[in-house]
């Protein structure tokens, strides 16, 4: 079979290859986007409930963590979510702003893969799915090609190879930590990886409380490690999930404590002393109640010996050191989680190849000539919100421009 020739090959038909390949084909480069999985794009149709968090109105360089935590600014301000929704409104999709600035598809993700698909197809990119990379040579010499490829499909080469494979979260779309064997192969550091935004497991009471519970959501702040987010915590029949508790993730490292303020916005020993200053006969949980779901309340008072003996006690009873442990165990609440639910759930990968190897300008390794890492495969990892895609635009656009 003889060997098919490209100026640029992309390894991984996500979010950032496929932005890769249109920002490159724009340029007249011929480009060949190849992907193991059966079809394209599987983690933007899943994302976002199936409606695609696509960007946010806010993003800056503290919305991402990174051991370089400089490298991603100038691909964010080279190509801004407003550069993505211009293109967005060039193809007339309809979207809407949820809190927090995050913009979603209004209709379905299909939208917005399509719209990469439509950009890819008026420029000539070819994509080939079920397509194994099973070796990646490096051919020495300034001649073409630098690269050549052994496949399930046949012999490939290029000029410039692009690694936009992504981390290994949630394996069940095919993901892996391929682009990591390729980076170590050409010598490239990699950072230690960790699964990022993902829920929190529990175990002993703590899991069964949160079982009992489970289902239920309430707004919270959550703390790690000088981090804090106001969300919603879910809990769940593993532990704690929920936008805040994915948030915080990010940060968490095993072994720190985390810490909840369920009352959020509110000083619960104002409201405490308040209550009292009403004259209230009513019990203490039936208060709370007022704020919290009750049964939230109840498992909560029973959580600590120190409130137990409260829950039931007229609120004109309490005494400032009852009120100041009740405003501790509501408001100031810790716990180190037994840890997370891994790869399986988590929405990202923490960690991975070496912003120091990578030109943050063009995304080519910086040892190795025509070899370009882009997306979630490097070490950059954003919040939840619309961030990580915009990563992927951003960080696609740009090496497109040099490959």
């Amino acid at each position: 079979m003889s060997t098919r020739y490209f100026d640029c090959i992309i390894i991984g038909a996500g979010a950032s290859g496929l932005m890769c390949a249109a920002s490159a084909g724009q340029r007249g480069r011929s480009v060949l986007v190849v992907d193991h999985a059966n079809k394209v794009g599987k983690k933007i149709l899943m994302s976002g409930g199936g409606r695609c968090n696509f960007t946010n109105y806010f993003v800056e360089a503290e919305n991402y963590l990174s051991n370089n935590p400089h490298f991603c600014i100038s691909a964010l301000r080279r190509f801004s979510q407003h550069d993505f929704l211009a293109l967005v409104h060039k193809h007339q999709l309809e979207y809407e702003e949820r809190e927090h600035g995050q913009l979603f598809c209004r209709h379905s993700s299909r939208d917005i893969l399509n719209i990469l698909l439509k950009e890819c197809q008026e420029v000539g990119v070819r994509i080939e799915t079920r397509c194994k990379i099973e070796q990646i040579v490096q051919l020495e010499g300034d001649k073409e090609p630098r690269f050549q490829l052994q496949t399930s499909t046949g012999p490939l080469a290029c000029h410039s190879l692009v690694i936009a494979t992504g981390g290994p979260s949630i394996p069940t779309l095919g993901a892996s930590g391929f682009g990591y064997q390729i980076a170590e192969q050409f010598g490239l550091p990699v950072v230690p990886r960790q699964a990022a935004l993902v829920p929190f497991t529990l175990k002993g009471e703590l899991l069964a409380r949160a079982q009992a519970l489970s289902g239920i959501a309430v707004p919270v702040e959550v703390s790690c490690r000088g981090q804090h987010f106001r969300e919603a915590l879910l809990f769940t029949h593993k532990g704690f999930s929920g936008p805040a508790i994915l948030q915080i993730s990010n940060y968490w490292q095993v072994g720190d404590a985390i810490e909840i303020n369920f009352l959020p916005g509110h000083a619960l020993d104002e409201l405490l002393i308040g209550w009292q200053q009403e004259g209230s006969k009513a019990e203490l949980k039936t208060l709370l109640g007022r704020h919290l779901p009750k049964r939230l309340v109840n498992a909560w008072l029973e959580e600590s010996t120190a409130t137990r003996a409260l829950a039931e006690k007229p609120i004109a009873q309490l005494s400032k050191a009852d009120i100041a442990a009740l405003s501790t165990h509501f408001q100031h609440w810790r716990f180190v989680p037994a840890g997370t639910e891994g790869y399986k759930t988590a929405e990202v990968t923490r960690g991975g190849v070496d912003t120091d190897a990578i030109s943050s300008k063009t995304f080519e390794t910086k040892q190795v000539a025509g070899l370009y890492f882009i997306g979630e495969v490097l070490d950059v990892t954003g919040w939840l919100g619309g961030y990580n895609f915009q990563w992927a635009w951003a960080s696609g656009y740009c090496a497109g421009q040099y490959v």
